[in-house]
């Protein structure tokens, strides 16, 4: 009868541990990236009686929790540094030990000194630009926003034009002549505006005449434009430029800034990358239809923050983007052997596979949703449904023990 008592206890132990599990799972109904656990029972070994024509059984073992890396449901947060992972793989954050922890989480901030953070201060992992470039190929580390505010300034080196002259203008009237402005930029992030006049000569000819305001230089006169370059061009009887020839590259140096900016040398390409002119003349008034050219001025950052993919984007006054930053994204085959060290972060138990790093959405890696947060896997209604299982087992239990005390009772009375 003892062995009884034994069998209904490990009932006992083994449904409060379920029940401690049920709680777990549902206190974390509202954690971020928090995946919900299951536990395993297995009975013990059983005992033969009779020669081995009965067994009895030796009870019930709470063996191991699981937890079920299903695929939570993406909540819209609208945090500038939110992210959440569509598919496999695990952000990698470091605490303050230095070890390396994985986490489904993606709240992030940043903290005083431009790292990207957990919300309980783990350093997430990824990779910081260098020159402007992401080597996703190197190892991880800490990612830091840079504290420069400042966009730092690109010199023009070439610049070209996308335009029409008429065709039918006429030699010395207005119709025959168009001039197109064109900012390009010095190394010190200051604008100059360029102007290409256009004078029709001939019949499918034309002059061009590149000016810079006199003011822009050392050796100009204010109010006064200063030619820079002259040339012609001419296009055959199709409207197509034929001279200058492909690649038909025209030199053009400024010199003297009046800024103190190192003089620029522009190149006017007057064709594009496949060879086809990127000037036409046809019976249409002249046009200018766009302008390109590769400076960059120097711009204030206004605002930083995570796009989808994970690429960590530095906005700028200008209206231009900067990618400074990328998050990586760590692919582990077996999660389920993980270990929970709290604050939604796990650790690699003795049988973790080795995680396979790299970017979003590489490999078997899954994407990054910017602005989102995973929800919990905790299903609610499955939980209270364990609760009143485990209960009754855990009632059912007790009652065995109570019949058991009663019966004990009753033969002690027999020697009365």
């Amino acid at each position: 009868m003892s062995g009884s008592f034994s069998v209904a206890l490990s009932g006992l132990t083994a449904d409060a541990a379920a029940l401690d599990v049920v709680g777990n799972n549902l206190a974390n109904l509202n954690t971020t990236g928090y995946k919900s656990s299951t536990l395993s029972f297995s009975d013990l070994l059983a005992q033969s009686i009779g020669g081995g024509a009965v067994q009895i059984g030796g009870g019930v073992s709470a063996t191991a929790t699981q937890r079920q890396f299903t695929q939570g449901s993406l909540q819209l947060s609208g945090g500038a540094f939110d992210a959440a992972i569509q598919g496999n793989g695990f952000f990698i954050v470091r605490d303050t030990a230095g070890n390396k922890l994985y986490t489904r989480a993606g709240s992030f901030h940043l903290d005083a000194n431009g790292n990207l953070v957990t919300t309980t201060g783990q350093k997430v992992q990824g990779w910081t630009a260098v020159t402007g470039a992401i080597n996703t190929g190197g190892p991880v580390g800490n990612i830091t926003i840079p504290s420069n505010s400042l966009h730092n300034p690109v010199a023009s080196t070439q610049f070209s034009l996308s335009m029409n002259l008429q065709s039918d203008g006429v030699v010395a009237a207005p119709s025959g002549s168009f001039s197109a402005p064109l900012q390009v930029v010095d190394s010190l992030g200051s604008t100059h505006t360029l102007t290409i006049n256009f004078t029709k000569t001939a019949a499918n000819k034309w002059d061009y005449d590149v000016t810079i305001p006199g003011e822009d230089l050392t050796t100009g006169t204010p109010g006064t434009p200063k030619s820079l370059k002259t040339g012609s061009l001419t296009f055959d009887g199709n409207g197509k430029l034929t001279t200058p020839a492909a690649p038909g590259t025209v030199a053009i140096a400024i010199t003297g800034l009046a800024d103190g900016a190192t003089d620029l040398n522009l190149n006017w390409n007057l064709y594009d990358a496949a060879g086809a002119p990127t000037m036409t003349q046809f019976a249409q008034p002249s046009a200018l239809s766009a302008t390109s050219q590769d400076g960059v001025a120097a711009a204030q950052l206004t605002q930083v923050s995570l796009a989808n993919g994970g690429s960590i984007v530095a906005h700028f006054s200008d209206g231009t983007q900067q990618i400074v930053g990328k998050l990586a994204i760590a692919a582990i085959s077996n999660p389920e052997s993980l270990v929970s060290v709290g604050q939604s972060n796990f650790e690699l138990g003795a049988d973790s596979a080795t995680p396979v790093i790299g970017a979003p959405g590489t490999g078997s890696r899954g994407t990054i949703q910017s602005g989102a947060l995973e929800s919990s896997t905790v299903d609610i209604a499955q939980e209270f449904t364990n609760l009143i299982v485990y209960q009754r087992a855990y009632q059912a239990n007790s009652r065995v023990i109570s019949t058991l005390d009663e019966l004990t009772q009753d033969l002690l009375s027999l020697k009365r």
